[in-house]
């Protein structure tokens, strides 16, 4: 009876740990998506691939989510527009061709609000919150899949930066909320009409997103001059587009008394700078403009051209009516939309050390430098080649699809130009075309969004196998340029 005991309980304990390794297993696979593989080959994608298609797989859920009849409030959403609002929200762009407010219902707007916080955060980002938080630990190649979200130097503190990114990420979007939800509760909004703009808006503003639930598409127009509102909402939008990288380097400075390093302070530098100029090259341009600034008073003008400096580098949203502006002002927009945000952070653009290495290259390169060199530090030459690689292929995309989209619709140039870099930059501003775009013109767009969220560079890397690099060198040869 022992015997028989034993071997039961040894049959048991076998079957016992048989199944903890299947679990194990099965949680690994949907943790690192292994069942995204490629045919020809027994091997693991690489990062790169993985993060473009984790944000697909999340895309095309949302598509199909948006689809459903009882997403919308009445008649539905056809399957291009579920699929350019679900690429809109999980990219956090905030370009819009059905109102949010007045379209979807209220499971619609929090599939869209969900799909916001996913996409800001990423996928990895928070799978491995709950992998660490049941006690799970994530094998190397999920050490590098996250690196690469987070856009990472090294593989050094990673996990120690997905939970901080957690926590920056709900406490800074609680705080924003109850403001906003403070604040529309004093002026006359129902409880649960505060808790909704409030929670909806603050993680739309942190996450870069632009989405609103104000209807009509009037965006924060309605709010020009309340500054409760519109530095609540600028904060969350400067916030998130700084980085979780510098976020946790400014964190470990406050508290730990460390050293900040120089991406933070290239980024913090460049963000301010961005902020100032635009704001003052706005409020040159649009001072008299009676359909900007004009009508508003010289408080509520400093407020729009501070706001709208802020919103334009990824975030989307507008006090003002963007397509009544001047085309300098557009310009200007385009070029902060072109920027954008920081690396690690939740929004889209070139980034903004991108181009304060590019900038610094080419001052260097006039000067006559040999290096690149910024705060008394000098930048690796890999560094500034892909640097001009990003800057050149995003000049490139921009104005690829801006001719693709004068080709399929009727709108000036200059619209779609706009069209394009808010697209790329993931920012969500519009002159008011998006919602009048065909059929083509949407998918144009909405693919441009996609490329312009988990990054140019990134987007033609995962097409190509990396592993096998061509290692001859080749004979040089002098060229005459300039």
């Amino acid at each position: 009876m022992d015997e028989s005991g034993a071997t039961a309980g040894g049959e048991s304990a076998g079957e016992g740990q048989g199944k903890k390794k299947l679990l194990d297993n099965i949680f690994q696979d949907v943790l690192t998506l292994r069942f995204i593989r490629r045919k020809s080959r027994r091997e693991d994608i690489n990062p790169v691939t993985f993060v473009v298609l984790s944000f697909l797989a999340i895309i095309v859920l949302g598509t199909l989510l948006l689809w459903l009849p009882f997403s919308a409030k009445e008649g539905g959403t056809n399957f291009v527009d579920a699929f350019f609002t679900a690429t809109s929200a999980t990219c956090v762009t905030g370009l819009v061709v059905k109102d949010t407010a007045m379209h979807f219902s209220l499971f619609g707007q929090i599939v869209i609000l969900l799909l916001i916080q996913l996409g800001g955060l990423g996928y990895m980002t928070i799978t491995t919150f709950f992998a660490l938080l049941i006690g799970r630990r994530l094998g190397f190649s999920s050490r590098l899949i996250l690196k690469e979200h987070l856009n990472m130097s090294s593989l050094a503190g990673v996990f120690k930066l997905a939970r901080r990114v957690l926590f920056f990420v709900l406490s800074i979007e609680l705080i924003g909320a109850l403001i906003l939800f403070f604040r529309w509760r004093d002026l006359g909004t129902s409880f649960w009409g505060s808790v909704k703009l409030g929670v909806f808006h603050a993680v739309s503003a942190f996450n870069n997103a632009g989405f609103d639930v104000i209807g009509r598409f009037r965006s924060l127009t309605s709010y020009v001059g309340d500054p409760w509102i519109l530095f609540t909402i600028s904060f969350l939008i400067i916030a998130g587009g700084l980085g979780f990288i510098v976020l946790s380097n400014l964190y470990e400075a406050l508290f730990y008394k460390k050293r900040i390093n120089l991406q933070t302070k290239i980024v913090l530098v460049a963000s301010v700078m961005l902020i100032i100029i635009g704001a003052l090259l706005i409020l040159s341009f649009e001072n008299t403009n009676s359909a900007t600034l004009g009508s508003l008073s010289g408080k509520e003008k400093v407020y729009a051209s501070y706001f709208q400096s802020v919103t334009a580098r990824t975030a989307g949203f507008n006090t003002i009516n963007i397509g009544g502006m001047t085309l300098n002002g557009l310009m200007v927009l385009i070029i902060l939309m072109f920027i954008g945000a920081s690396p690690g952070g939740t929004g889209g653009g070139i980034k903004t050390v991108t181009f304060a290495v590019v900038l610094a290259a080419v001052i260097a390169f006039v000067k006559g430098k040999k290096e690149t060199e910024m705060s008394d530090r000098s930048i690796d030459d890999a560094l500034v080649m892909k640097s001009m690689t990003i800057f050149i292929l995003s000049l490139f995309l921009i104005l690829g699809v801006t001719f693709l989209l004068c080709a399929f619709n009727d709108f000036l140039f200059f619209q779609n130009l706009f069209e394009a870099t808010s697209a790329f930059g993931t920012v969500g501003l519009s002159t008011g075309i998006t919602s009048m775009l065909n059929i083509p013109s949407k998918i144009i767009i909405a693919l441009t969004i996609f490329i312009g969220r988990v990054g140019i560079l990134s987007f033609i890397l995962s097409l190509y196998a990396t592993k096998n690099l061509n290692k001859i060198r080749l004979p040089k040869e002098e060229l005459s340029v300039g």
